[in-house]
């Protein structure tokens, strides 16, 4: 499944529960809180709206989407989720586990619904799956526990690999968990592992600097800061020649892109090409 496709599932889950139950014409309001940018999170935002446009709910009509980025500072969430509690909103709507919390933290009252949340009762964000009791809900993903799977995937295309650099942001809670099966995935394959810790978006290209000549791949987690600026790490990573894992929540589509891998100068193994749910020329 496509992020674009699982957002706009989210949008028939909070179709079918707070919305539904205001009264037929009467206007709304959704809180959107994003992780990332609006930019970086465009396509996501378009799945969603489109998808609560086919549930009768148009914005300017009868619905009002309040919007606030993080732009990939976690530290800033806590300040936004009062924002939109404080414009007593209907329903907040979330994306990564950072954001969730942080509209947790906030209302008790207010229905929170996330898109993707990496696990979930780890993360402090529900206490049982099947009965989260309380005000929020959404899609747990499989992050950390798909972690080893990505690795082993990665070390199918280079055979040869024995170092491997990690970004990932410390201040979030899920990617301690991720980093950790990642290394475990790493040992059983004498793959040493490089961890490289990304507080502020300058950190990033410092990162590079240190490590493109040491390791032969690059493992990006799946947090707000490293998602906020995903297309400079694309462009770093072409640059230096390093393959990234694409990260996929729940259905684990295997997709291999033809033309990235001959820009990094990848030959793609035919037996890994006939696993593949898609390939991009």
């Amino acid at each position: 499944m496509r992020r674009r496709e699982f957002i706009a599932g989210i949008a028939a889950i909070a179709g079918a529960s707070p919305l539904a139950a205001q009264q037929v014409g009467k206007p709304v309001t959704i809180g959107l809180l994003g992780s990332g940018s609006a930019l970086s999170q465009f396509q996501m935002t378009e799945a969603f709206i489109r998808r609560l446009r086919e549930l009768g709910w148009v914005e300017g009509r009868n619905l009002t989407i309040e919007y606030r980025w993080a732009e990939g500072h976690t530290e800033r969430l806590a300040a936004l989720a009062g924002e939109l509690v404080r414009l007593d909103v209907d329903l907040i709507i979330t994306h990564n586990t950072p954001p969730t919390l942080a509209a947790k933290r906030a209302t008790s009252v207010i229905p929170v619904v996330f898109a993707t949340a990496g696990d979930a009762v780890g993360s402090g964000i529900v206490t049982n799956l099947a009965r989260p009791e309380g005000n929020v809900t959404g899609l747990s993903s499989l992050q950390p526990e798909t972690a080893g799977k990505r690795v082993e995937l990665l070390h199918e295309v280079l055979l040869d690999l024995r170092r491997l650099a990690v970004l990932t942001d410390v201040g979030n809670p899920f990617a301690i968990r991720d980093v950790g099966e990642v290394k475990k995935a790493a040992q059983r394959l004498n793959i040493e592992v490089l961890v490289f810790e990304v507080r502020q978006d300058a950190d990033i290209g410092r990162a590079f600097g240190m490590f493109r000549d040491q390791v032969q791949a690059l493992y990006v987690l799946s947090v707000p800061l490293l998602f906020a600026n995903s297309e400079s790490i694309n462009n770093l990573a072409l640059v230096a020649h390093l393959d990234i894992p694409v990260e996929q929540p729940t259905k684990f589509d295997l997709v291999i892109n033809l033309g990235t891998a001959k820009k990094l100068g990848l030959t793609i193994p035919p037996t890994l090409l006939a696993r593949a749910d898609e390939v991009i020329e």
